[in-house]
């Protein structure tokens, strides 16, 4: 499907950041922040497939990644499976979930796909509160570490190496596949999907097929999130945790691989440095965002991406 192979200048800028980085990390915390970062960033660029490029939107991705976790981490601390092949299952499994709640979900359009997606993080958040004997209920569970193949991943370090890497492999196939034959025709049913149908597309095999492989990417980065940190509740899979990605999205620029990375880092990074503010933290990171999207509709990246990256102009 991906019509070249090709490293371009940006990932190699990409990757020269990530690999900087660490030398300016000067704590754990540092280092925790950077790797959230990342983690929201892969979450972002999924995301930012389904709504920037496909033009479907998703109030829903945070009860995806958050349900994909869950999976992940009761496999691993319940059923004593590898976390890898706890990975693996829950991908699986997310995937033919996606796919099933894809069929009638993405015939709605606007505001009607919006709430659909809204409905169901909802109730996934419900039931994952719930399950008290599954999944700790509101107080959460603890997570087993996190290893590969006997290789335990202890300390920061080890983690930020093991996320920024699998962050730029994923920029790689995202920025391939968008250059791709897939990628221009998730372009032209963003543009207009009736356009799509009448030159043979199946707009509906598309779309289901772009919002299972957001909701695979969320599953990674949720998971891996999980073990990261060491403790899971459901407020990972709260409806202002999908908020709080669409936002990111948004914020860097839908349409645009790197908005997405942008957006991220801007958000969870933004939170950290206003602590300082006290009680007008919240006022203050509102004011911010509602200034971007007056001042910079079409997100952050717009101010010097190339105008053709830009699917939603």
């Amino acid at each position: 499907m991906l019509a070249r192979y090709n490293i371009n200048k940006e990932i190699i800028i990409l990757t020269s950041i990530l690999v900087i980085i660490p030398f300016l990390l000067q704590n754990d915390f540092h280092f925790e922040i950077a790797i959230v970062a990342i983690l929201n960033a892969m979450i972002c660029v999924g995301l930012n497939l389904l709504m920037g490029y496909a033009g479907q939107v998703s109030l829903g991705h945070g009860a995806f990644a958050g349900l994909g976790a869950y999976i992940s981490v009761i496999l691993t601390s319940t059923y004593e499976l590898s976390p890898i092949f706890s990975i693996l299952i829950s991908v699986v499994t997310m995937a033919i979930l996606a796919f099933i709640i894809s069929k009638p979900i993405l015939k709605l359009k606007g505001h009607y796909l919006a709430m659909a997606t809204l409905g169901i993080g909802v109730i996934i958040s419900i039931v994952l509160s719930v399950e008290d004997q599954l999944t700790g209920g509101t107080d959460g569970m603890s997570v087993d570490s996190f290893s590969i193949f006997g290789y335990e991943f202890v300390d920061s370090l080890q983690w930020y190496i093991l996320c920024a890497t699998i962050l730029v492999l994923l920029i790689w196939t995202v920025s391939n596949l968008i250059d791709s034959p897939f990628g221009r025709i998730l372009r032209s049913i963003h543009d207009s999907e009736n356009a799509a149908n009448s030159v043979g597309i199946d707009v509906s095999h598309y779309k289901s097929i772009i919002f299972v492989i957001s909701v695979i990417i969320a599953t990674v980065a949720g998971s891996l999130y999980a073990y990261f940190s060491g403790f899971i509740s459901p407020s990972e899979a709260s409806f202002s945790r999908s908020i709080e990605l669409v936002v990111m999205v948004v914020l860097g620029g839908m349409g645009r691989i790197y908005g997405a990375i942008i957006g991220a880092v801007i958000l969870t990074i933004l939170p950290q440095v206003l602590t300082s503010f006290d009680d007008y933290e919240t006022l203050i990171y509102g004011v911010i965002i509602i200034a971007v999207m007056i001042f910079i509709p079409n997100g952050i990246t717009s101010l010097f991406a190339p105008k053709e990256k830009n699917v939603t102009s």
